[in-house]
């Protein structure tokens, strides 16, 4: 549980997702400055430097762990134009944004915007956590949530609390994603899965965290009526297998996006991606209530946006009281008794019927014959009531 600090991790992280490693300062520095970063490190500190830079890449955003060992200065040059959460994981960094210098720590973190100027220092052994997010992603979100393009650029409150209420949220969210990357290879999330979850954080900075836009975000708020709420309800339910992003339900709808997320809690009782994710699981229930027999429960999940299949599987059970297999075995196991009854009406029909009628059913019986055995035992039942028996062989 969340208790104001960021959690414990063994270090380094996201190994898989490796972007620099190295102990060499001008091989870290040509590499950062490549990437539009200034770094410095003095040279009494250069042996000490052992540079750890993982990460991963999403739709519109960047989740990444950094350390460096010795202390170093790093710079987001003028060409930069990303938004950045730094939230400390070990020892302590110093942000200087503009004209505030932030001591961040594990309860708080540093949010920078490029309107600014950002400079990053940090003591020997300290490491963070960061997020960051390209301008046109967050543009797009902001003009989605306001109804229409901002007139001005986007700058965000430089500090956020970590200890409670949205940072402390944040903090949870981005460790959890860690821990998920170093579970497993981000080749099995779906391009559905990852499109979402980058819209989900980037959408909750821009209506959780303070910035020059939150107060038009709420004034942005008009009546909505239970048509502008279906219209949205009819999108989501349309596009079940596909990402649904923040600006689609805005066109659907023709309300701003925060007008609808307040709104559709009111007459729905959740979020509108709560409901998809319910819609979800619904669709897949059904699928695996009807899936033919080659059909196997990840394929099925899969389709209906489903990556992480442990999860899945969990949740589905808390929701439906049964594991997904069970469901598919269920749907099976009801196809051979629906297979058996059907044998046994035929087999019924032919005992009353000419030797043609009993030889269709012999010709008939091979295919029906996956649930051979229940069948036998129905009919050896049925006949013995009317004081006959019959023999079933293997052919």
């Amino acid at each position: 549980m969340w208790s104001g600090s960021m959690p414990f991790f063994d270090w380094p992280l996201l190994e898989w997702h490796r972007v620099l490693r190295s102990r060499d300062a001008e091989e870290t520095r040509a590499f950062l400055g490549s990437m539009a970063f200034r770094f410095d490190v003095a040279a009494r500190d250069a042996a000490q430097l052992d540079v750890c830079v993982n990460g991963v890449y999403l739709p519109g955003i960047y989740i990444g762990c950094a350390q460096y060992g010795a202390p170093v200065a790093l710079g987001a040059s003028p060409m930069r134009n990303d938004y950045w959460v730094h939230l400390p994981i070990r020892g302590v960094w110093e942000a200087a944004i503009d004209h505030d210098t932030l001591a961040c720590d594990a309860r708080c973190a540093a949010v920078s915007s490029p309107t600014g100027q950002v400079m990053l220092r940090s003591n020997a052994g300290a490491a963070r956590l960061s997020l960051s997010l390209t301008s046109d992603a967050v543009k797009r979100h902001l003009a989605s949530l306001l109804g229409e393009p901002p007139t001005e650029p986007l700058k965000f409150v430089p500090t956020m609390n970590l200890a409670d209420g949205y940072g402390r949220r944040l903090a949870q969210i981005l460790s959890a994603a860690v821990i998920e990357f170093e579970r497993t290879n981000l080749v099995r999330w779906s391009p559905t899965a990852m499109i979402e979850f980058a819209e989900f954080v980037v959408t909750n900075l821009l209506l959780f965290h303070p910035h020059n836009y939150s107060d038009a975000l709420r004034r942005s708020d008009r009546m909505i009526t239970p048509r502008d709420i279906n219209r949205a309800v009819d999108y989501l339910e349309a596009h079940v297998d596909a990402p649904v992003t923040v600006a689609d339900l805005v066109a659907a709808s023709q309300v701003s996006g925060r007008t609808l997320f307040q709104h559709f809690r009111d007459f729905k009782g959740m979020s509108p991606m709560r409901y998809l994710r319910n819609a979800r699981f619904a669709k897949v229930r059904d699928a695996l209530l009807r899936a033919e027999a080659e059909e196997s429960v990840t394929a099925i999940a899969s389709a209906c946006g489903f990556t992480h299949l442990s999860r899945f599987a969990v949740e589905y059970r808390r929701r439906f009281g049964e594991r997904p297999s069970d469901t598919l075995r269920r749907n099976r196991r009801g196809r051979e008794i629906a297979c058996g009854e059907a044998f046994v009406t035929q087999c019924e029909e032919a005992d009353d019927g000419s030797a043609a009628a009993r030889g269709q059913v012999r010709r008939r019986r091979a295919p029906i014959f996956g649930a051979r055995e229940r069948a036998a035992v129905e009919v050896r039942r049925r006949l013995h009531q009317r004081g006959e028996a019959v023999t079933f062989g293997l052919g």
